[in-house]
């Protein structure tokens, strides 16, 4: 679904509000540094898409890597570099394979945002994913999971999501997503893309993919489990508390024991 939907993925995110939003509050979630540190912190964003955290959090002085199974989405990243000027490191590597391509204790903060967790859709694999993070994280280093507020969505069984819209010149896209509740538990995540040139018809596009719905409880244990420590849910990337019932994500922060 993402190589596919790469090519639009800018469209759809309304970056300049998102990043105004989200970098200083990913910048106060991030370990303090030893006073008289020069080298900068080294942060993995390990679902990265297009790249724009990374290159928000580069320019703010920290030294990023982005990483992302699709590699069409990578591909966009590393020219969304080339446009920015910047030379950023973005690989192709997807959950469970980042320790053996980076080495141990290689970063002091890993990223996964964007709802890019629940796209693993068992236990095993989930399990794989959190204890890679761990090993990839120096002792103290901290990892910061942002998803869908699945305990919300699961309860209220809520199929519709805001559209989205953007325009370049005469060409209109309008990005309507929704979900499919699935029998066994997963949920069927769906984008149609409409588009239309000046005042021509609306030409529609089809994108699905599978989600495990990822319970709060559920991503809290499994952390544990995979090493970590100090474990907190909260609502938003803002430190709000987490209420199952109506924050509209769940944040996890997650240290590595020094």
């Amino acid at each position: 679904m993402y190589d596919q939907f790469a090519s639009d993925y800018d469209r759809f995110v309304n970056w300049k509000n998102r990043l105004s939003l989200e970098i200083p509050l990913i910048e106060k979630i991030l370990p303090e540094r030893n006073s008289g540190e020069e080298t900068p912190m080294k942060v993995l964003d390990a679902a990265c898409g297009t790249g724009m955290h990374v290159l928000a959090l580069a320019k703010a002085g920290y030294e990023v890597v982005g990483t992302d199974f699709s590699h069409e989405m990578i591909a966009r990243a590393r020219q969304n570099a080339k446009d920015a000027k910047l030379d950023i490191p973005f690989e192709p590597i997807g959950f469970g394979s980042l320790s053996a391509f980076f080495g141990n204790a290689s970063f002091e903060a890993i990223l996964c945002l964007g709802n890019s967790l629940p796209h693993l859709l068992n236990q095993t694999d989930i399990a794989a994913a959190l204890s890679d993070f761990h090993t990839c994280l120096l002792p103290g280093g901290i990892l910061v999971i942002q998803n869908r507020n699945f305990d919300e969505v699961m309860h209220k069984k809520n199929r519709w999501m805001e559209a989205q819209v953007y325009q370049e010149g005469e060409t209109h896209w309008i990005f309507q997503r929704f979900y499919d509740f699935n029998s066994d538990g997963t949920i069927r995540f769906n984008i149609v893309t409409l588009k239309r040139e000046g005042e021509g018809s609306w030409q529609p596009t089809v994108l699905s993919t599978l989600l495990r719905p990822m319970l709060q409880a559920d991503l809290t244990s499994a952390s544990i489990q995979a090493g970590f420590t100090d474990v907190h849910a909260y609502g938003s990337l803002g430190g709000e508390a987490f209420d199952p019932q109506s924050s509209g994500n769940l944040v996890i922060t997650a240290r590595k024991g020094k």
